[in-house]
């Protein structure tokens, strides 16, 4: 019973420092779940495992409801910020560090380290490939607010297609003298940054933003 207690230790201890680990980058970018939420998931989900094993219930439902739980804890970090959705790729490590806490709890070691190695080659590893990808192409919701001069927006659509800026026109509406607009553009970063400026330079622009 004794070397069992110690074993059990050991994967609590293995699980704390594979989360650790996982939580440093997710902390070193100021995410909602940092450091200690990380090591909080990794040991809890070890500890519901282990308890399972040790009490010889259905193991398969023990950890399904761990996973469920997780997804709770996944759908408070996911939420909408400036007409766009942020934290899932947080939500999905939370996910991914929860399995590896079960992984250590039912004694694959090998297995969980080999996951979180994984896990962090695709958070450190994969940013430059994003960020290229984000400078080939980019979607961006832009609102454009200008005087209403008895002209609709067509003109920056206009706009849109001669910095080769690929629009979807959303909504739009005037309210007094001013009417908006919105559209979901898609183009390289460079093309976007030229918009940018044309809109920032030119008088009948109220406002926007993007």
């Amino acid at each position: 019973m004794e070397t069992f207690l110690t074993e059990d230790v050991l994967k609590l201890f293995i699980a704390a420092g594979l989360g650790s680990i996982i939580g440093v980058e997710r902390e070193y970018h100021s995410k909602s779940a940092g450091l200690r939420t990380m090591i909080l998931i990794a040991v809890g989900s070890t500890l519901f495992t282990l308890i399972s094993i040790r009490v010889g219930g259905d193991a398969g439902r023990i950890a399904a409801n761990i996973v469920t739980g997780i997804g709770f804890i996944g759908g408070g970090i996911i939420f909408r910020e400036n007409n766009r959705v942020v934290g899932i790729t947080t939500a999905a490590t939370v996910w991914a560090t929860a399995a590896l806490g079960m992984g250590v709890g039912s004694g694959y070691y090998e297995l969980a380290t080999v996951a979180s190695l994984i896990v962090l080659v695709v958070l450190y590893g994969f940013v430059p490939i994003q960020n290229l990808i984000k400078r080939r192409n980019q979607l961006r919701n832009y609102r454009i607010v200008c005087k209403f001069q008895q002209k609709t927006l067509k003109h920056y659509e206009a706009l849109f297609r001669e910095l080769q800026l690929d629009a979807k026109r959303g909504t739009q509406s005037r309210v007094g003298n001013t009417i908006s607009g919105t559209w979901i553009v898609q183009g390289n970063e460079h093309n976007h940054e030229r918009l940018t400026k044309r809109l920032l330079n030119d008088p009948d622009v109220i406002e926007f933003d993007f």
